[in-house]
C-alpha cells in the first residue's frame, strides 16, 4: 500500500487506505517503513491486540447460552445440523440478567461457532400442550441419560389418507 501511495503522489495516502479500507493512519506508517528501508511487518496491530471475544473474557459464557438453547434444540438427532428458533435478543436479554453483559450479535455469533444455524419457527402456532410434551419428554430423556440409562428417539408422523375414501381401510 505504501508503494502505491508514493506512486500516487498528493492525496495517495488517502486513496490507497480508502480503496484497501484500511486506516488512514495505516498507510502513512507504512511510507515511513518503506523510507527507512525496515522489511514490512505484514501487519501493523501486534499479535494479540485487539478487543478480547466475550467467550474468552467471560468463561461460563458459552456454557451458559448453551444451557438456554439446549432444551429448545432442534433438528435432525441423526444429521449435526442444530439450530434453534429462539431469538438472539431474547437470548442476550436473559444472560444479562444472569450477569453475563453480551449483544445479540456475540450470542449469534457463539452459536454459529457451536454449530448452531438461525431459523424461524416454520409453525408460529405450536400450542401450549405440544411445547409441554416436548419438555416432558427432554426431562425425561436426560434423567435417563444421567443414569447411564440408553435413551432411543424416535420421530413419528401421524398418518392419514390421502383421496377420497369411502370404504375403510382393511388388511388382506
Amino acid at each position: 500500500m505504501a508503494a502505491e501511495a508514493r506512486i500516487l503522489g498528493h492525496g495517495g495516502m488517502r486513496a490507497v487506505a480508502r480503496a484497501a479500507q484500511v486506516s488512514e493512519t495505516t498507510v502513512p506508517k507504512g511510507v515511513d517503513e518503506l523510507e527507512a528501508g525496515e522489511e514490512p511487518l505484514g501487519r501493523v496491530r501486534r499479535p494479540g491486540g485487539g478487543r478480547k471475544k466475550a467467550a474468552d473474557l467471560a468463561p461460563g459464557l458459552r456454557p451458559a447460552l448453551l444451557a438456554l438453547v439446549e432444551p429448545d434444540e432442534r433438528g435432525d438427532p441423526m444429521s449435526p445440523l442444530r439450530w434453534t428458533v429462539k431469538s438472539t435478543r431474547i437470548l442476550a436479554a436473559e444472560l444479562t440478567h444472569q450477569g453475563h453483559r453480551v449483544s445479540a450479535d456475540t450470542v449469534g455469533d457463539l452459536l454459529h461457532e457451536e454449530g448452531f444455524s438461525l431459523q424461524a419457527g416454520a409453525k408460529t402456532i405450536e400450542g401450549k400442550f405440544r411445547d409441554a410434551q416436548f419438555r416432558y419428554i427432554n426431562g425425561q430423556a436426560r434423567q435417563h441419560i444421567d443414569a447411564s440409562q440408553p435413551v432411543i428417539s424416535v420421530d413419528t408422523k401421524k398418518k392419514e389418507l390421502v383421496g377420497d375414501y369411502s370404504d375403510p381401510v382393511r388388511d388382506l
